[in-house]
């Protein structure tokens, strides 16, 4: 069961990409949108992992800075040597996105490579073996490979692949060094076990002109990282609760996990009858967790009307007629849960539907443009 367990939180919200997920306190842009809660069972580990996480936020704060000054000396030679054939980067990128299709954040990238008609390869992983990411030192989806002429690059963490590969598409600037904006540093979540986050994950690194061409003001570009962060930091943790409420909605859950994900005959047994039942029981400390209501639907429901009313009446997406990073964060997100009941309620109480269709078919339209 406990193995089981693990699968599960891996295929859903928090736990595949535990470096998408730290509970605390937020950085400003710029330096680090980086959050660590730092916590022991007694004093004197409470006091190391203070004094660890003030060292490690220090550093983690000093290299993003000094990649930002680095970044912003350098922005005018790099818009002087960027040649034409740049404005069309995005048919030179060869792409491999390494993911568990039912993970939340994994569908936040497909859905940023859809919206930008990036042509991907996806390896689904096995959420036991993992053999498939082998090659890398960090062991959480998504993971993404860009090979462009002749080099290669991993990006991990599902917000920073989304940032990363916006400002290469926008700037023009070298993924190589793009990725140099993002350092990862180390940390201790509130078990005070050691994770990996990264600086600046929110922020698109563009020169004053870019930016202005791409947002139009200062308030659009700060709605933009506040809701990309809320989908992060709220929004993921209502799914688990929500498709495991319930017994019958648990073993669903595990069934669209089985039939979409990759497994063996034995592992896709096990994970569908005992991986429901322990998911199930554990969706109630993650209620209690997130502080979440007695019907985690409410939440849901709460969520899912905050949203909208964010991005009001006039105008079509957040990013206004077409959707901006946030759009497809949460939309990402919510995606998921299609097929199951959680969703199918979610719509019917909720007036998020035309939003949703609205990015929906933003996405298949410019995906399958020529």
């Amino acid at each position: 069961m406990a193995q089981a367990a693990r699968v599960a939180r891996a295929l859903w919200p928090g736990k595949c990409a535990l470096a998408d997920r730290l509970g605390g306190r937020s950085w400003p842009p710029l330096l680090t949108q980086s959050r660590a809660v730092f916590a022991g069972t007694t004093s004197s580990r409470q006091g190391r992992s203070r004094l660890l996480g003030a060292v490690t936020l220090a550093v983690g704060g000093a290299l993003g800075l000094y990649h930002t000054v680095r970044w912003h000396l350098r922005a005018q030679d790099l818009r002087a040597q960027r040649p034409a054939a740049q404005l069309s980067l995005s048919s030179r990128l060869q792409l491999t996105l390494y993911q568990y299709k039912t993970c939340p954040f994994c569908s936040k990238v497909r859905a940023f490579l859809d919206s930008h008609a990036l042509p991907y390869e996806v390896v689904e992983v096995n959420p036991v073996r993992r053999a498939e990411i082998k090659f890398s030192s960090y062991r959480k989806v998504p993971i993404l490979v860009a090979q462009e002429e002749g080099s290669s690059q991993q990006l991990n963490d599902s917000s920073v692949i989304i940032s990363a590969l916006k400002t290469h598409l926008v700037s023009g600037q070298p993924l190589e060094k793009v990725i140099t904006y993002y350092p990862p540093m180390k940390a201790l979540n509130d078990q005070g076990k050691e994770v990996t986050e990264f600086c600046n994950k929110y922020w698109l690194m563009l020169d004053e002109q870019e930016a202005q061409r791409m947002y139009g003001g200062k308030e659009a570009r700060t709605e933009e990282m506040k809701w990309r962060q809320w989908a992060d930091d709220w929004l993921v943790h209502l799914v688990s609760p929500n498709v495991y409420r319930t017994p019958t909605e648990a073993l669903a859950s595990f069934d669209y996990i089985v039939r979409e994900g990759k497994f063996g005959a034995v592992e896709g047994a096990v994970a569908k009858y005992v991986g429901a039942a322990a998911m199930y029981l554990i969706s109630k400390r993650l209620k209690n967790r997130h502080h979440l209501q007695d019907d985690v639907r409410e939440d849901l429901y709460e969520a899912a009307n905050k949203w909208v009313a964010a991005v009001g009446k006039d105008r079509p997406f957040m990013g206004g007629q077409k959707p901006n990073l946030a759009d497809l964060a949460v939309y990402g997100v919510l995606r998921v849960m299609e097929g199951l009941e959680a969703f199918d309620d979610m719509m019917r109480h909720t007036r998020i539907q035309p939003w949703y269709l609205r990015v929906e078919k933003a996405i298949t339209e410019a995906s399958s443009a020529p």
